[in-house]
Order: structure tokens, then C-alpha cells, then sequence
């Protein structure tokens, strides 16, 4: 549903720039060639427009950012365009695509033989990929590249139907867990959420528990809500919203291991430190847009490094790469 409502926009939107165009070249005698990046210009200016005013509605419930995280005014320049190339790309391209899936490479037979041989590629759990609101799996494209490159299972889920209850989805990740348990031969997995998809993994820890979950990691999961959250619509952006009953419901859950990656330059979740957790191992950076979370090169290499944590020691393995 999320693809088919995108379509529909990129199409408003090439309409709305050939109209442009079209104007301008017979009202205004404009060269065809000009009137053509004149019309994707107002596009591109509109969408651009959309996000800093992202921008301008965190900082009104903004958090405090720590000294060490403050920037300069052609940092805070670098982070709108960053932000800005990052939503343009999972909207217009990643999330148009279908959701990454890939298993390490396994041989003919059981279970065991898939561990084998997903152990000799890596031998961290395979991740399941939560996306958040008003997305779906292929906003995980980018980081599914540098996860295969590093040998590591993964599936990106595309939860239904996209202003769904929370607590809906549950089932959903359920089936995920259950599916890479399968085909890995892993007995757990690593749930790696982005916004509301690290509390979709805390709803799920909450009904199932953590017997099958190595670790939840989290990126900008609006844990104790956003501001931001009343303009949406649907009912997870309800559930979202700051001083909710369902926020304040989970929060009374377990959620096992945890780790919690936020940048204190946010644009969506808003006070930015509602993205942290207590109990949870605590990843602050700054720089990093919302959407950027999932891209950026540092935030991707801290991933990589949380998941490899979750590696059992050599001395765990036996020699044909099976946990003892």
C-alpha cells in the first residue's frame, strides 16, 4: 500500500512539474529545456520546504543538546541537506523497490547444515528489520547492502496496513522471527527497529517475550513519545503521541537487551531524548536527521558493531560453525 501511494505521489508530482513546464513554455516563451528544470525545481523546492519545516516544528519541543553536539551554522546546513537527500531517496527510489531479503548462503539439507553455513559468513543472528511510520522495508536498503557485505542474515519486513494499532503488527514480526529462525537454523534473532519500529520489536518482546530476540536495537524509536506524532494520522501515530496511555502502558514491559541509537538533531521525534531508554545501553549522536538514521555511515558502522556484539566467542562454536 505504502508503494502504490508513493507511486501516486511521484506521478502528482511529475504532472504538477510538466504543468509547470508547459506554462511556462507556451505563456512565458521559456526554452522547452529551461521551462522543463524550472518545473522540477518547484518540485524539488516544495519537497525541500516540507522537510525543513520538519526541522522548524522539532526545534520548537527540541531537547537540550549536550555541548558536545552543538553545531555551527554550516553543520546545521550539511544535516537539512543530508536529511533532505536521505528522504528523497528512500521516498522516490529505496522504498519503491522490494523489501531486502537475504540469507547466508546454505547448502542442501536440514537446519543445521543452513547454520553451518550461515555461520561461515557470520556468526552474529540474523537481523529483522522493523521499519517505521508511513514506510516500509525498503527504507532498509542501504543498510541491507553493507549487512550482506558483512555476511549477515536479514529480512525486512513491510508491515500492514500502515495506520494499524501497534500491537497489530505483533503477528507480523512473529511470522519474521519465525522465518529466519527457519532458514538460518538460528535459535534467535536480532530485531533492529527505526522509529516506530523499535516499539512495534517492544510490543512484540512484550507478547513473546526475549527467548528468541539476541538484542533489540533501536534507531530514533520515539520510546516516550513525539510532538510530531499528533499531525499524523492513524492509530500507531496516536499511540505515539506524548503522555499516551499505550507509551505509558509499555513502559511498564520488559524489553530484555536493549540498545538505543538517537542523534540529538532529530527532526521527527521531538524532544529528541524521548529516543532514549532507561535500562538500555545508549547511543547518542549528533548530525543525523531522522531518516538519515538509517544511512548515515557512522550510525550503519555503530550497527554493524552492536549486532557483531551479539557473536557467541569462538570457543562456543564447534568446528563445523554450530553453537556447542
Amino acid at each position: 500500500m505504502i508503494r502504490r501511494l508513493l507511486l501516486l505521489l511521484l506521478a502528482l508530482q511529475m504532472l504538477a512539474a510538466l504543468a509547470l513546464a508547459w506554462a511556462l513554455w507556451r505563456g512565458a516563451l521559456w526554452h522547452p529545456a529551461a521551462a522543463l528544470a524550472a518545473g522540477a525545481g518547484a518540485v524539488l523546492a516544495l519537497r525541500l520546504a516540507v522537510n525543513l519545516n520538519n526541522f522548524r516544528l522539532s526545534r520548537r519541543w527540541r531537547s537540550t543538546v549536550p555541548a558536545e553536539f552543538e553545531l555551527g551554522a554550516a553543520a546545521a546546513l550539511g544535516l537539512c541537506w543530508r536529511e533532505f537527500g536521505a528522504s528523497l531517496r528512500s521516498s522516490s527510489w529505496d522504498m519503491l523497490l522490494p523489501s531486502p531479503l537475504w540469507l547466508a548462503p546454505a547448502g542442501p539439507g536440514d537446519a543445521a547444515s543452513a547454520a553451518s553455513a550461515a555461520s561461515a559468513a557470520s556468526a552474529a543472528p540474523p537481523v529483522l528489520l522493523l521499519h517505521g511510520y508511513a514506510c516500509n522495508g525498503g527504507y532498509w536498503r542501504a543498510l541491507s547492502r553493507e549487512l550482506r557485505r558483512a555476511g549477515i542474515s536479514h529480512y525486512a519486513l513491510d508491515l500492514a496496513p500502515p495506520g494499524a494499532a501497534i500491537d497489530d503488527f505483533v503477528p507480523q514480526v512473529r511470522a519474521g522471527v519465525a522465518r529466519l529462525c527457519a532458514a538460518t537454523g538460528a535459535p534467535q534473532v536480532i530485531l533492529l527497529g527505526h522509529s516506530m519500529g523499535g516499539l512495534v520489536a517492544r510490543s512484540y518482546l512484550r507478547a513473546d517475550g526475549a527467548a528468541r530476540v539476541a538484542r533489540l536495537i533501536t534507531l530514533g524509536s520515539p520510546h516516550h513519545g513525539t510532538a510530531l506524532a499528533s499531525l499524523g494520522p492513524g492509530a500507531n501515530a496516536a499511540q505515539m503521541r506524548r503522555g499516551g496511555a499505550w507509551l505509558a502502558e509499555l513502559a511498564r514491559a520488559e524489553a530484555g537487551a536493549v540498545t538505543s541509537i538517537f542523534s540529538h538533531h532529530d527532526n521527527i521525534v521531538a524532544p529528541q531524548d524521548s529516543a532514549s531508554l532507561a535500562g538500555a545501553r545508549q547511543l547518542a549522536f549528533g548530525g543525523v536527521g531522522h531518516v538519515a538514521l538509517g544511512s548515515d555511515p557512522s550510525i550503519v558502522q555503530c550497527v554493524l558493531a552492536e549486532i557483531a556484539a551479539c557473536a557467541p566467542p569462538r570457543g562456543a562454536m564447534d568446528g563445523a560453525g554450530r553453537l556447542r
